[in-house]
């Protein structure tokens, strides 16, 4: 991780959500091969909305029980909050313009 995209876990994910008025958070593992494809987007979107939005990772290895209560079954899946609640999802790869966009929406 980086000092703009910080690391979630089942500790931590609950409290940050609700503390976000506004979240992107990746779900991924370092064998996934789209998931390394996107990093490089999640990182520069990190760096370009600090201070707006809160970009975070979840590594579905290592916090199971956040991916299992969120029916996370693929990777990449990238959830957007909004003030704890849930406003957009998808799964697989996106383009740095279409997640700008979403983000830009809130």
């Amino acid at each position: 991780m980086s000092e703009h995209v910080i690391e979630l876990n089942d500790s931590n994910f609950d409290q940050t959500v609700a503390s976000s008025p506004a979240l992107l958070v990746d779900f991924w593992a370092p064998w996934c091969g789209p998931c390394r494809m996107i990093a490089p987007v999640i990182e520069e979107l990190g760096k370009e909305l600090a201070g707006k939005v809160v970009v975070a990772k979840v590594n579905v290895d290592d916090a199971a029980g956040v991916a299992g209560a969120h029916g996370i079954t693929s990777i990449p899946t990238l959830m957007i909050f909004k003030n704890g609640a849930l406003v957009d999802r998808s799964t697989g790869l996106a383009s740095k313009a279409a997640l700008l966009g979403k983000l830009q929406a809130l």
